[in-house]
């Protein structure tokens, strides 16, 4: 079998997601002021519910999640090091409050307000508070969460990342945040780091570089969490994580992404050599965004039930209520 055979099954999705960041690059550059990046998202949601992903490719359109964490990674080539030094500890204290306060509102909102019993308010939580969907999975594991629960938490994750994918840039523009300001606040806010990196881009560059950076320190604390999960459920169940599990889900794209910014700001690349490393970024960033919009299933979201929904929307209501008035008073 030569590397052709095996690259083929892949090829009806990677040009589906090439021609959609084509697209969207050509009516973003006709259009002043409109982002290729929203675009392409608009795109692949068009596509995905109306004529559907064809099933020959959907392959290649799976291979969006590895475009954007290599896009991130490289990403880290753009990011200077004395910016994030600066702001850092700030920065690093609003994630920590947001993570740890938001996991125990958002139980006991769940639990108090709305009744919700079983792992599913765990679930919630983690999806809610520290990235998205695989905090989702990765918490789901460690508690050996049923499998209705864990659909209705990462639906309910799903639906929450295309609305705030749309009403986040609208607000940064209503409220006249700067760059850093409104990135910070997507990125301790909003859930999944794709919608975080796509609504951080869509408001300007540097907003997408900090909100890209805010949302990776985010989910570098996933690991921390699921271990405390586990503890704090030890008397339910007889279950410990194991450490590859935890690997596993830890998303390892933030390694890459502090390695390749280290070198960058080491001085190891030529202007020209970063200025390349961005642009092979952003290409990688249009793609993924159309494979993200593909994934966005209106159907599926309407099925999710009133109570999870309830639950994070009233925890997207006052983490983000919170973190807005930090940004603007800190940053």
């Amino acid at each position: 079998m030569t590397v052709l055979d095996d690259l083929g099954p892949y090829v009806p999705g990677m040009l589906l997601l090439g021609g959609g960041a084509l697209l969207a690059t050509l009516l973003g550059a006709m259009v002043p002021g409109l982002q290729p990046l929203v675009v392409a998202v608009a795109l692949g949601v068009a596509v995905a519910n109306t004529a559907g992903t064809p099933a020959v490719a959907e392959p290649g359109v799976s291979l969006h999640k590895l475009a954007l964490e290599t896009g991130i990674v490289l990403l880290g080539a753009a990011i200077a090091i004395e910016e994030l030094v600066a702001a850092g500890p700030t920065v690093i204290g609003l994630v920590v409050v947001v993570v740890a306060g938001g996991l125990l509102l958002s139980e006991a909102i769940a639990r108090g307000v709305f009744r919700i019993e079983g792992t599913t308010p765990s679930l919630l939580a983690a999806g809610a508070s520290v990235c998205g969907v695989s905090a989702v999975v990765a918490v789901g594991r460690v508690l050996e969460a049923r499998g209705a629960a864990l659909t209705y938490a990462a639906a309910t994750v799903l639906l929450f990342d295309a609305v705030t994918l749309v009403a986040f840039p609208l607000a940064g523009e209503w409220l006249g945040l700067t760059g850093r300001q409104f990135g910070v606040w997507a990125g301790l806010s909003m859930f999944s780091t794709g919608p975080v990196a796509a609504a951080g881009f869509a408001h300007s560059v540097e907003a997408g570089q900090w909100a890209t950076v805010t949302k990776l320190a985010r989910n570098s604390l996933l690991g921390g969490v699921a271990i405390a999960y586990s503890v704090a459920y030890a008397a339910r169940s007889a279950t410990d994580p194991e450490a590859r599990e935890l690997w596993a889900e830890f998303p390892k794209f933030l390694l890459g992404f502090l390695l390749v910014a280290a070198i960058a700001n080491g001085g190891f690349l030529s202007p020209a050599a970063i200025e390349s490393i961005t642009a092979t970024s952003d290409g990688l960033f249009l793609v993924a965004f159309v494979g993200l919009g593909l994934s966005i299933r209106v159907r599926e979201l309407r099925a999710v039930g009133l109570a999870p929904v309830g639950a994070v929307f009233v925890h997207l209501l006052v983490v983000s209520g919170l973190t807005l008035a930090a940004v603007r008073t800190l940053l």
